[in-house]
């Protein structure tokens, strides 16, 4: 079975075409903003077109933009080629990733948000059980609440900075990682933002 992965929930582009959780094609390249540009010609590159018989996408927490932009280019090619879509978290593939050089103890995950908030998740040592619910909080309050002397994701820098100890290990959500969570429940295929959108309607702006 195929499985084509899309994750643009971070300033990391990455795509991968997995068949029976080999990647048979992978991209992965820090474009900051620039999803929107590079995801489809990053999908056309896979093999066939990356063509799969169901697609993964990071639905969230992270950059509002760039998740929405992945979350409509799968649910485009899910319409497409008639096959099945669901989603995954951002925080829990990261955390995946990270249980191999995670050394006991709680594993904390964070992702740079907006406005002085970091998104953040606990985990289980391996890395594949969520303690708590995916979050954003202000880095301020978040640094007196984590106490892990290891932070994993790319807010982790920011965090430890604001503490003032303890030791960060800047990762991204990698589309090649998507086999270490396959197993866990697929999620809805819409944005988990865990808070209000920085856009508002020009309507809701006016109002007094």
């Amino acid at each position: 079975m195929r499985i084509l992965v899309i994750d643009t929930a971070t300033q990391a582009l990455s795509v991968a075409l997995l068949d029976d959780g080999a990647p048979i094609g992978h991209f992965h390249e820090i474009v900051g903003r620039g999803h929107a540009e590079a995801l489809l010609p990053a999908i056309a590159s896979m093999p066939d077109g990356g063509k799969a018989d169901a697609i993964a996408v990071d639905v969230g927490p992270g950059s509002f933009t760039g998740v929405r932009i992945g979350i409509a280019a799968a649910r485009a090619l899910a319409l497409a080629w008639g096959v099945p879509l669901h989603g995954y978290g951002a925080l829990s593939l990261i955390a995946a990733r990270a249980a191999a050089r995670h050394e006991g103890g709680l594993l904390a995950v964070t992702i740079t948000g907006g406005h002085g908030e970091l998104f953040w998740q606990s985990f289980s040592p391996d890395g594949l059980t969520s303690l708590t619910a995916p979050a954003s909080t202000p880095i301020a309050t978040l640094a007196q609440k984590l106490d892990q002397p290891l932070l994993y994701g790319t807010g982790a820098e920011a965090l430890v900075t604001a503490r003032g100890h303890g030791t960060a290990i800047n990762l991204y959500p990698d589309a090649a990682d998507y086999p270490l969570i396959a197993a866990q429940p697929a999620l809805p295929p819409s944005p988990v933002y865990c808070r209000g959108a920085d856009a508002r309607p020009m309507a809701e702006r006016a109002a007094p």
